[in-house]
């Protein structure tokens, strides 16, 4: 007993039915040129043999304009990105995003960012230590803590640092939340 199976299958024919009219054409022009090179032969008295080498000359030529197309069309691409390009430069020193694909010089190469959707570019910046790394957006500013403490003498002082040291740690805190 056979069982019965069924398979959908969804397709874009778009670029099927765009290369059905591109060959439609390419036969209409074919079929054009070998009634005039018929005609040609006939009317002018050429032989049969010079037009036939005409015609597969000017379809060879035709066909490799075809096959040449996409290769013509993507250097004119990459052409226009870098030198189109080039009137309107974007600056990154202070970082931004690449939302759609880009060509940039690598080097002996060419570089393509934000193929795959958005893509950060980070200032780096040297730390003090001599590490590169991702730049802060802002340098943080350095906090200068004046804490002066009046005394009688050592003994007063002593028994009041404790209290002296919390104040201190409680100011620091508070200063420390709105960097």
């Amino acid at each position: 007993m056979a069982e019965d199976i069924r398979v959908r299958i969804e397709a874009d024919a778009a670029p099927f039915l765009a290369t059905l009219e591109n060959l439609k054409s390419l036969s209409t022009s074919f079929g054009a040129e070998l009634t005039g090179a018929l005609k040609g032969a006939a009317v002018s008295g050429r032989s049969l043999d010079d037009i036939l080498r005409r015609l597969a000359s000017n379809l060879a030529g035709r066909a490799l304009n075809l096959g040449l197309a996409p290769l013509r069309q993507m250097a004119g691409s990459m052409m226009s990105g870098l030198f189109g390009g080039a009137a309107s430069v974007v600056p990154f020193a202070k970082g931004g995003v690449v939302a759609s694909p880009s060509y940039f010089p690598m080097g002996h190469n060419l570089g393509l960012m934000g193929e795959a959707g958005a893509e950060a570019i980070l200032p780096l910046a040297r730390g003090a230590d001599g590490r590169l790394g991702v730049a802060a957006g802002g340098s943080t500013p350095s906090v200068h803590v004046t804490f002066n403490v009046t005394a009688t003498d050592a003994a007063s002082f002593r028994k009041s640092e404790a209290q002296v040291t919390g104040m201190l740690a409680q100011a620091v805190r508070r200063g420390t939340r709105g960097l």
